[in-house]
């Protein structure tokens, strides 16, 4: 598994230096860490790099270092293992924009560390945010991290202290997408940002701005979107699959991930694919019938695996001590399937379709027709538009009319609706929750609420990245990668119009057209989406007595951030008298485990 840490300090400081000697030492001691770079007070360290994964590049010059896979915007990629190497003129042109280069010029999944003329030392992270980069200092040096655990387990030291309005955010929101994390003193360093490696008086400054790009919408004619479309997946797609000789696909049967396999059929890679499936009883739990038919039209190999009916919360009770409470609901014993399988067909790597709802929306409302009218205005093009829109939202034309007017002139609040389905709180601590979005909603999502409102809502579901690691397994398993989150095409979606996005009045309209021949026609047909919803009320079931130890006898509820009488009457095991969700129930229980453990390790070190 890929990790890194980095350390930096003021040169001239005797006591930094000597803490940065210690911190030094101490890694060099760990099996596995290797020394990356080194500049005037500046050492980078990583661990788990792999010839076509994430590897370090340092750049010719020595005045940098990048940490993780890197593809040129201007380059085919042609299947081929070929070694990656930052050219002299690159290297100039990098360091003379303080890394804006690499967001211009390059995409992937990447940190990189600029040392600046003046001695600071810098850290940018890629537009899609793919590796984690979390801040906090120690004995006066700057730490900068993937991996939290790593940190405190290397210096010995216990989790920092609770940040519990953060915590409680994080019940809220579902992701803490700002700066602060729920560990006081840790901070997150934003995707696209070029961040100080030390406190110092200057801000972190934004080299990429989701909101900005979402602001110059590309109105084109359906079949140049579509080839677009097509063309961006496609050379996304390769340049992720070059260098592997084996692919473990998360084929679900539905659009995106069946749109990831014909993309990588009609890429350059001669790589190996087997696909992967799960099903578990329940009606939209069983997607087997179309994993067939996507895996029998690209001519792969498919491996039903049922999920895990013995799967219990108790597996999930010691996560890893990391800044943000992690959730396991979209796991629930698949990541160990996940790691036998892979061993068993000789992949490395794990490929899904993650964010292929939110890229090629996947909605039912109105909001298009109203994006529309802000766009182009009542012109021949718009009633066409509210009648789509009528269809995706399953209104009739005169309320979707109605709306796009309504949703046109309002003002859009760029976090409406959330907290709505919180039940296990009191509606006064989810308020005042809401009240205190901008320490830790991103600051992108809160700045546009000029944006159209269906394209607002995009970009909410786009602004977070995806979990990278996986809390609750230390021991080797597939690298998850998701092709589909690549800054070339997450730039595109961002600037077709939902209304293109949705033609026709159905989700995912246009992509279903770009892709109409490299799946097969009853998926693109598809309406239903399968999920795990029934798989997750089973587990809970099974874990009743564990869930109630843990959620009762908790800090949520010690701390006032949850309601006992609310938790004790949901976990009565009577799903008549169940008023909470079963995604908040897990979403709870994860907090709880995660605070445990960092709470645990306070407590140890104290005593």
């Amino acid at each position: 598994m890929f990790r890194y840490i980095a350390f930096s300090w003021i040169s001239a400081s005797e006591a930094q230096a000597t803490s940065a000697r210690r911190v030094e030492a101490s890694l060099q001691q760990r099996d596995g860490w290797s020394r990356v770079f080194s500049s005037q007070g500046l050492r980078v360290y990583a661990a788990g790099c792999t010839s076509g994964g994430n590897e370090a590049h340092t750049f010719p010059s020595q005045r940098g270092v990048l940490l993780g896979r890197l593809f040129r915007r201007a380059e085919v990629y042609d299947g081929g293992d070929r070694e990656f190497k930052i050219s002299d003129a690159e290297d100039d042109c990098i360091v003379r924009t303080d890394g804006r280069a690499l967001i211009e010029h390059f995409w992937g999944r990447w940190i990189a560390f600029l040392p600046s003329w003046t001695g600071e030392s810098r850290v940018l992270r890629d537009p899609t945010g793919a590796l984690p980069c979390y801040q906090l200092q120690h004995d006066g040096i700057t730490i900068t991290c993937s991996c939290l655990e790593d940190v405190l387990t290397l210096l010995g030291m216990p989790a920092p202290s609770v940040n519990w309005d953060a915590v409680m955010a994080a019940l809220v929101f579902r992701q803490l997408g700002g700066r602060e994390t729920a560990l006081a003193g840790v901070t997150q360093v934003l995707a696209g940002e070029l961040t100080p490696c030390a406190p110092s008086s200057s801000a972190p400054t934004l080299f990429w701005s989701a909101a900005d790009i979402a602001r110059k919408p590309m109105d084109l004619a359906p079949e140049v979107a579509a080839a677009m479309l097509r063309d961006t997946t496609t050379q996304c797609v390769s340049a992720w699959t070059s260098g592997h000789d084996t692919i473990l696909l998360r084929l679900s049967g539905g659009l995106d991930s069946a749109i990831l396999l014909g993309s990588m059929l009609k890429g350059p890679s001669t790589a190996r694919i087997a696909c992967l499936n799960y099903h578990s009883p329940g009606s939209d739990s069983d997607e087997r019938e179309y994993a067939r038919i996507a895996a029998a039209h690209a001519g792969c190999r498919l491996i039903e695996r049922r999920r895990d009916d013995d799967f219990h919360l108790s597996e999930v009770l010691y996560p890893a001590r990391e800044p943000v409470p992690s959730n396991h609901l979209g796991r629930l014993g698949s990541d160990r399937i996940d790691a036998q399988t892979a061993e068993a067909v000789g992949a490395r790597v794990m490929f899904t379709g993650a964010a292929g709802d939110q890229l090629f929306q996947e909605i039912r409302s109105t909001w298009p027709a109203a994006d529309y009218l802000q766009l182009r205005g009542v012109d021949r093009g718009f009633p066409q538009a509210v009648l789509d829109a009528a269809r995706l939202g399953r209104v009739s034309f005169w309320r979707a009319l109605h709306l796009a007017f309504r949703d046109r002139l309002a003002k859009h609040d760029p976090i409406s609706g959330v907290g709505q389905y919180i039940s296990l709180a009191s509606r006064e601590i989810v308020m005042d929750t809401l009240r205190q979005a901008p320490r830790f909603v991103h600051p992108e999502l809160l700045a546009a609420s000029d944006l159209p409102i269906g394209k607002l809502f995009q970009l909410r579901n786009l602004v977070c990245p995806v979990e990278y690691y996986n809390p609750y397994r230390r021991d080797p398993s597939p690298e998850s990668v998701h092709p589909l989150i690549s800054q070339p095409l997450l730039e595109l979606c961002l600037r077709l119009p939902t209304y293109l996005l949705t033609r026709g009045g159905q989700g995912r309209a246009l992509a279903r057209e770009a892709f109409a021949d490299r799946i097969p026609t009853e998926i693109a047909r598809r309406r239903s989406k399968g999920g795990i919803d029934e798989h997750a009320t089973a587990v809970l079931q099974r874990s009743l007595p564990l869930a109630r130890e843990v959620l009762l006898d908790g800090q949520l509820i010690r701390r006032g951030l949850l309601d006992r009488e609310r938790v004790e009457s949901t976990l009565t095991g009577r799903p008549s008298t169940t008023g909470a969700y079963v995604a908040e129930v897990h979403c709870c229980f994860a907090a709880e485990a995660w605070l445990s453990q960092v709470l645990g390790s306070t407590a140890a070190a104290s005593a």
